[in-house]
């Protein structure tokens, strides 16, 4: 018997200015190419689904608003029995900013992005993992992500303040991508992605599409 098919979720709405249905669109296309069978949602009530701990993979990507409680716990009960999350940017650490167990699951929480956009560096600090292996620092035009952080993230990327925007942090090393464990679920976070176009960096787009695939139930 052949492998079934992954199914993936991806949950696209909030604000407008992350682009989340482009967004959407854009990794429908990426997860489709590899395998995946997508399904796309407008609507958070997409985490009460009684089935959704059977998906492989949610993708969030809902910047700010707000979760009822019983949709945050169907969300966050699947990713703790087995099912993957991977997100970026806004779409995944900007949401919900009232939900502290939402923030815990993935590991960060956005809080500026001083100078707005800038010119920036990725610097790859793990090259053996599979998500980043053969893939160089690379440059970046966008917002570049202070976060709040969990010291129990694995850490694969990150990039260094200059302090030109925001003299107190210079040079302050700050994690890009990560990833993590809820229960028996994957997280991968990336802050990277502010609209869809600056997944037109190849290696942008490459570290998001690694990750969900590492990210997706085993």
């Amino acid at each position: 018997m052949s492998e079934r098919e992954k199914r993936a979720l991806i949950v696209a709405g909030g604000w407008e200015g992350h682009e989340p249905r482009q967004c959407a669109e854009l990794f429908a296309g990426v997860l489709g190419a590899d395998g995946f069978e997508v399904a796309v949602s407008d609507t958070l009530d997409a985490y009460l689904d009684p089935g959704l701990g059977e998906i492989d993979l949610i993708v969030p990507v809902w910047t700010q608003s707000e979760i009822s409680n019983e949709q945050l716990r169907g969300l966050l009960d699947a990713i703790a029995a087995g099912t993957g999350i991977a997100g970026w940017h806004g779409g995944m650490a900007d949401s919900f900013r009232t939900s502290t167990e939402y923030q815990f699951m993935v590991g960060g929480q956005w809080v500026a992005h001083p100078g707005n956009i800038i010119d920036y560096t990725v610097q790859i600090t793990n090259h053996d993992d599979p998500i980043t292996a053969g893939i160089d620092d690379f440059a970046m035009h966008s917002e570049q992500y202070y976060l709040h952080v969990d010291p129990s993230n694995e850490v694969l990327a990150t990039t260094t303040f200059s302090g030109e925007h925001a003299p107190w942090v210079a040079g302050c090393v700050m994690p890009v991508v990560w990833k993590r464990r809820w229960g028996q679920g994957r997280v991968f976070y990336c802050s990277l992605g502010h609209v869809a176009a600056d997944f037109d960096v190849p290696e942008a787009r490459e570290l998001v599409r690694r990750g969900m695939a590492w990210a997706a139930r085993a």
